[in-house]
């Protein structure tokens, strides 16, 4: 019988396609709706009313799964209170976020997506608290505080990009980018007193 040629042995050397920055490597290649940038996920809690950043965080994470909790304990830590509702888009839609959200008592409402596929055992797309979130949200039609959820964060975010011009990091490294991301949060609260 006949053998295949003997594996390779192990090298130190990257993989033909593996890519590396070399001017911040804790950033992470990032997709936006212009394609793709170098980068840091940025996340802002903002008060409906006030427009006022209420919680913010930097993470080097593509998604934003992980990062609703967060925000919410940062809430909690800066307003000395929990909220009483919180909306979300899409990209924070999980099982855990959602339980997490219940079990602090918080009125929840996150985006289900558009998912077509089955993804839970039972057949149906998403987990139980994904289900009761969809009915959440159909029930409660145009009244729902579901359909603010994104004018109250892009318009924040779009007077920071477009009213004050910023863009784009000027520093490197996750505590450096964390604290100018923090300077930019601050600056628009002042704006807004």
């Amino acid at each position: 019988k006949k053998t295949g040629k003997p594996a390779a042995p192990p090298s130190d050397a990257p993989a033909p396609k593996a890519q590396r920055n070399f001017t911040d490597p804790e950033s992470r290649i990032l997709k936006t709706k212009d394609g793709f940038i170098q980068g840091y996920n940025a996340q802002a809690a903002v008060d409906g009313k006030a427009q006022i950043i209420v919680a913010h965080a930097l993470t080097p994470s593509t998604s934003d799964h992980g990062q609703l909790v967060p925000l919410v304990d940062g809430i909690q830590a800066n307003l000395g209170r929990k909220p009483e509702q919180a909306s979300a888009d899409s990209g924070y839609l999980s099982e855990v976020n959602l339980a997490s959200l219940d079990l602090r008592g918080i009125d929840g409402y996150i985006a289900t997506g558009r998912a077509k596929r089955p993804t839970a055992d039972n057949g149906k797309i998403g987990g139980p608290l994904t289900q009761a979130m969809r009915k959440k949200i159909a029930d409660g039609g145009f009244e729902t505080p579901y359909r603010l959820r994104k004018q109250i964060v892009e318009a924040v975010f779009g007077q920071i990009k477009q009213a004050r011009g910023f863009r784009q990091f000027l520093f490197r490294g996750l505590a450096n980018v964390g604290a100018e991301w923090a300077i930019v949060c601050t600056a628009h609260n002042l704006v807004k007193l």
